[in-house]
């Protein structure tokens, strides 16, 4: 059977895009570690289905490169409504995306003569602070600063959930890093009974933060959009970031920005279309 595909990013955050309005796709899981591969395949940190919903524009389901399935993307939600509004005829200033997250508002923006979209601000809804909910398996309401040993060291982590579970670090400059060695540590500690995405994050000034993420089940990407939103809230919590004001994340991929008002939180970034093929499968 031949299917087309369609690749998008968001800030270099990319994955396989197959409409499934009318087709099912099967066995997605096994596609998106087949597919994900740079160097015989397609190429991408993974696989986004796109399929008829019955409380929203359409529904999205994403899946890492090592084929599963995760909750909520922040960059692949934004590439979704590009999709819906330039091919699919949902021509809306507002597009409800249902996730396994729940269902999520995307605001487009388009451009003046082509009304071609091209920026897009998600309302990502408020993050889960409390332990249990990202899981986590730690003491207390909320995890802001605490020690984690991790391999040798000590280190200082706030974790929260943007519909997927996240741990902050605070630190240096993270392009010295190695998340090679790094990131599978925190990925795969105990303490996260589902794994985590990390996000190594450097203050850069008053609201502005450079971050590299690694994310359970694709290693590291050029950007995180989920990622940046636990950064950004992060940052808030620990006195790096003032609420209701816009954040800048600057991330390997490019930049994004984040406002949290502690009920909510908006991430504003583009999304792009790269090129389609067709892929037997």
């Amino acid at each position: 059977m031949t299917r087309t595909f369609y690749k998008y990013h968001g800030n270099g955050n990319d994955y396989i895009y197959f409409d499934c309005f009318e087709e099912r796709l099967p066995y997605p899981w096994r596609l998106a570690q087949e597919l994900s591969d740079r160097h015989f395949s397609v190429g991408g940190d993974g696989i986004v289905l796109i399929l008829p919903s019955e409380t929203a524009d359409a529904r999205m389901r994403m899946f890492n490169a090592d084929g599963s399935e995760g909750k909520m993307c922040g960059n692949a939600i934004r590439c979704v409504a590009k999709y819906l509004y330039d091919r699919k005829g949902v021509n809306k200033k507002r597009i409800a995306i249902e996730t396994k997250s729940g269902v999520k508002t995307v605001f487009v923006r388009t451009k003046r003569r082509s009304g071609e979209s091209y920026s897009f601000t998600v309302d990502m809804g408020a993050p889960s602070l409390a332990p249990a909910r990202i899981p986590a398996l730690f003491e207390g309401d909320r995890v802001v600063g605490h020690p984690l040993l991790v391999g040798e060291e000590t280190t200082y982590v706030t974790c929260l959930s943007m519909g997927n579970p996240h741990c902050v670090v605070f630190g240096d400059d993270p392009d010295a890093l190695d998340l090679g060695k790094l990131g599978p540590l925190y990925e795969n500690h105990p303490a996260f009974p589902e794994r985590v995405n990390t996000e190594f994050v450097q203050v850069v000034a008053k609201n502005e933060l450079k971050v590299r993420v690694y994310e359970r089940g694709s290693g590291e990407t050029l950007a995180c959009g989920t990622g940046a939103c636990a950064a950004a809230v992060a940052a808030v919590l620990n006195g790096f970031a003032d609420r209701n004001k816009q954040i800048t994340v600057h991330l390997k991929g490019g930049d994004l920005t984040v406002v949290y008002t502690g009920e909510t939180v908006l991430l504003t970034g583009p999304a792009q279309f790269a090129f389609q093929g067709e892929v037997e499968i």
